[in-house]
């Protein structure tokens, strides 16, 4: 059975089960009978049409989608207009840890809320314009405490992937007593562009 982070729906995956639990905006299309506790504000046993929750969002998937929705999903705020803007003007100065601590997985699910398609394109925009930098975090020999905490779940794992990388890689080069040769291949392909030269000579 296979326990790994997974940024696919995974049943048994940990990192999903959390980015799932998180809050999202939304706002009921119908009455729904006998579920008016869900409203703290409100006394009520049905909770009415327009009632605005914050709710799972694996509650929120079942419950918004079909012919039928019971509720209108809204965007997280961390992935709103505001907050776009801010990673688009520096995506390498923002805290992702502040922002969400599963700000890739749980935007890989709430980007179906975005008729718009910005959300994707931030996710995109963001990761590639951090990845340079969690690799030259990774390639410093002294741990940066600071730098770390400001990486969300997937650039840690990252990180730490690419530190033990470069460890097992440096400890190769160190006490490695293969010697590195050529590759029959390539060593045959010189041989006979060698004698093509000299017959055209």
């Amino acid at each position: 059975m296979d326990f790994k982070p997974s940024y696919c729906p995974n049943y048994f995956s940990i990192d999903d089960i959390l980015a799932t639990q998180e809050r999202v905006p939304c706002k009921f299309s119908t009455n729904v009978p006998k579920l008016g506790n869900l409203n703290p504000s409100s006394e009520e046993k049905d909770l009415k049409a327009g009632t605005a929750l914050e709710l799972p969002l694996w509650f929120v998937q079942d419950i918004s989608g079909g012919r039928q929705s019971v509720v209108i999903p809204d965007l997280p705020k961390c992935y709103k207009e505001g907050y776009r803007q801010i990673l688009k003007a520096d995506a390498n100065a923002v805290d992702l840890h502040k922002f969400n601590l599963y700000f890739y997985e749980l935007g890989a699910y709430v980007k179906s809320f975005d008729r718009r398609k910005d959300v994707s394109d931030t996710l995109l925009n963001t990761f590639t314009a951090r990845f340079r930098q969690l690799m030259d975090l990774a390639e410093n020999t002294e741990h940066n405490p600071v730098a770390f905490q400001r990486l969300d779940t997937l650039e840690r794992r990252l990180f730490k992937d690419a530190c033990e990388a470069k460890t097992k890689l440096n400890a190769w080069l160190e006490h490695s007593v293969t010697p590195i040769e050529t590759a029959a291949m390539v060593s045959n392909h010189k041989k006979r562009k060698r004698v093509n030269i000299e017959d055209i000579l």
